[in-house]
C-alpha cells in the first residue's frame, strides 16, 4: 500500500534511482528540485531537504512510496505562492515503472483533502496538453478545464476542494 510522507534523508538511494529513471535532466514535478540542487552527495541532498522544509510556509512536498521506494511526489502550493499562476497549486510525478496503477489519482486526492484542511476551496492544476494520462487524472477528481487555448501546450483545471468523492 502506498504512503505519502515528508521528503526523508534515508531514502536518498531510493530517491536516486528513481531520478535516474527519468532520465538525465528531466523535470521530476513534485520534487521541487531545482537544477542548482546538489542532490547526488549526501550533503548536497541534505542541504536540499532542509530547502524544502524551509519552504514548508509556501508548498507542502510529499513523496509517494511503497515499501521504501520512492514511487513519485508531489507538491501543494499554498496561496501566495508565486509559481502557482503558472505552475498551479499542485504538481505530481509519478516515476515510469510506477505508472498506470492509479498512484497519480490517489495522491492528488489526498492532496485535495490536505487543501482543503487548510481552507483552500478552489486549486489549479496543470498539465501539458499532450499528457493525456495527466489530464484523465486531473478531470477524474474534479478537474474543469478553464480553457485550453490560453496558454498554448498547457491545460490549466480548476478541482473544488469539496467535491464528493475526494
Amino acid at each position: 500500500m502506498p504512503k505519502l510522507i515528508e521528503p526523508a534523508s534515508r531514502l536518498q538511494a531510493a530517491w536516486l534511482e528513481a531520478r535516474a529513471e527519468w532520465g538525465a535532466g528531466v523535470h521530476e514535478d513534485g520534487f521541487g528540485l531545482l537544477t542548482t540542487d546538489d542532490v547526488d552527495s549526501p550533503a548536497g541532498f541534505a542541504a536540499w531537504l532542509e530547502r524544502l522544509v524551509g519552504e514548508s510556509e509556501r508548498c507542502m512536498y510529499r513523496w509517494i512510496i511503497e515499501r521504501d521506494q520512492v514511487l513519485g511526489g508531489i507538491a501543494l502550493r499554498h496561496e501566495g505562492n508565486d509559481v502557482v499562476p503558472w505552475a498551479g497549486h499542485i504538481g505530481y510525478g509519478i516515476r515510469p515503472s510506477a505508472r498506470r496503477r492509479g498512484l497519480a489519482t490517489w495522491a492528488l486526492g489526498r492532496m485535495i483533502c490536505e487543501a482543503r484542511a487548510l481552507g483552500m476551496e478552489r486549486l489549479l492544476v496543470v498539465c501539458e496538453a499532450e499528457n493525456l494520462a495527466s489530464a484523465k487524472t486531473i478531470e477524474r477528481l474534479g478537474g474543469l478545464l478553464e480553457d485550453d487555448a490560453r496558454d498554448g501546450p498547457v491545460l490549466r483545471y480548476w478541482i473544488r476542494t469539496g467535491e464528493p468523492g475526494i
